[in-house]
């Protein structure tokens, strides 16, 4: 590898290689419990709902669609993310879950991870319901039959959370990466899962944006290094 590829690589990853080396050397998988629990649960979900038995129940808890209630979707959402897409083979949602949520987990911690991950699978969620009610001539507007289209699965939250971490870690090319992939994906194939991506991308961007500008005023009201702070003079 060339200087400048490895100069790139360390300013790139870097800082997140080294977070998630040392967590995972000192403590290897009490690193990531969280993790490890999502990872089992998906695949229990994968197995029980390819059970004759089991599809319905499965169904009952964890599928989303647009056509249900609003209430019902909301208390079906937490579960949602765990219950791989049928279409879709398992082991690429188990790989997003262990790799993805890992490395969210060790650099952001297992609560905060589990709140983005729900920030974002919950912005795609909503968005469906807007979308169709913008109707296909709309942009942003979705098809009356996506009504009907089962949505579950990690990869909304895996995606926010891959934004989130890289804006951490300032793997600036890397997030960049992400999104364009993501536009690129809902260009060459317009669907309901492309789109709640990029959903789950905005509402993520917006919470990036909020938390940059809290930093920022926090750092402004800080005195800068070598300056003390006026105080009026005691009088008697």
């Amino acid at each position: 590898m060339s200087p400048s590829l490895q100069a790139f690589a360390r300013r790139e990853w870097g800082p997140l290689f080294t977070t998630v080396r040392t967590a995972l050397v000192t403590r290897r998988w009490r690193a990531i419990p969280m993790t490890l629990a999502a990872v089992c649960l998906t695949a229990l979900f994968q197995l029980v709902q390819n059970q004759d038995w089991g599809y319905q129940p499965v169904q009952d808890i964890g599928s989303v669609r647009a056509e249900v209630p609003l209430w019902l979707a909301l208390l079906r959402t937490p579960l949602s993310l765990f219950v791989p897409a049928l279409d879709l083979p398992v082991w690429g949602a188990l790989a997003q879950i262990l790799l993805v949520f890992g490395i969210a987990e060790i650099c952001l911690g297992r609560w905060r991870t589990l709140a983005l991950a729900y920030l974002a699978t919950l912005a795609g969620t909503l968005y469906a319901r807007a979308g169709i009610a913008l109707g296909p001539d709309s942009p942003l507007g979705l098809p009356a039959s996506d009504a009907r289209v089962v949505d579950t699965g990690p990869s909304a939250a895996v995606v926010g959370l891959a934004v989130y971490v890289c804006w951490r870690h300032r793997a600036w090319w890397t997030g960049t990466l992400v999104v364009v992939a993501m536009v690129v994906e809902v260009l060459f194939k317009n669907n309901l899962a492309g789109k709640e991506h990029l959903a789950a991308i905005a509402a993520v961007l917006v919470l990036v944006a909020v938390m940059a500008w809290r930093e920022r005023r926090q750092g402004a009201s800080e005195p800068r290094p070598g300056t003390r702070s006026w105080k009026p003079p005691i009088t008697s």
